[in-house]
């Protein structure tokens, strides 16, 4: 089987990425974006989704986290596009429910070869700590519109925002895992009846 890495960089006047991924890794994972909160979501992903991440980032912090938390998204949808190849033998789907106390949140994915996001969220917060939570739907668009998937992203409870924030990105990390994962019985078949994604 072919290995399944990608590493990608992405240099603009904003920021500055670096990101490689292993889709057949064991989870773990290097951070340095300067987004504290942003680097323990993204560690769901790794743990839960079983995939090796190293990402360093430098952007223009001193403005606000909004470019550095779209743009990783951005790379991360990049690095995952070009991993991935021509999916064939993959599951295309999958989904996930995740609960963390009083939380509860499902992510379902598809590999569908069109970017696509609904996230239905009501935060119960604004801010967690220095973090501004609208940040997350632009670093779900950004991976969605380069990684070439439909994202649905639900929270279907939750009054404390970090469990809210944390059930999505551990449902996220499960759905990526499963969706991404080789089906024996699909294996060098496109999983789609058109013949391509």
């Amino acid at each position: 089987m072919t290995e399944r890495k990608a590493e990608v960089t992405r240099n603009t006047l904003e920021t500055q990425i670096t990101c490689s991924v292993n889709l057949d890794g064991t989870g773990k994972a290097r951070f340095e974006t300067g987004v504290p909160f942003l680097d323990h979501m993204m560690d769901q992903i790794a743990r839960h989704g079983l995939i090796d991440m190293d990402i360093v980032a430098k952007g223009d912090l001193h403005i606000d986290a909004h470019h550095t938390v779209e743009d990783i998204g951005i790379t991360l949808g990049q690095a995952v596009a070009k991993a991935i190849g021509d999916k064939k033998g993959i599951c295309r789907y999958g989904h996930a429910y995740v609960p963390l106390d009083e939380a509860l949140s499902r992510v379902v994915i598809d590999f569908s070869g069109r970017p696509g996001l609904e996230m239905h969220v009501d935060f119960t917060r604004a801010m967690i700590g220095n973090f501004d939570v609208d940040l997350f739907y632009e670093f779900f668009q950004g991976f969605v519109n380069h990684a070439q998937v439909s994202l649905h992203i639900d929270n279907l409870r939750g009054r404390n925002s970090h469990h809210q924030i944390e059930t999505i990105f551990k449902a996220f990390g499960r759905a990526l895992r499963m969706a991404i994962e080789h089906d024996p019985r699909m294996s060098g078949i496109m999983p789609s009846t058109k013949g391509t994604l």
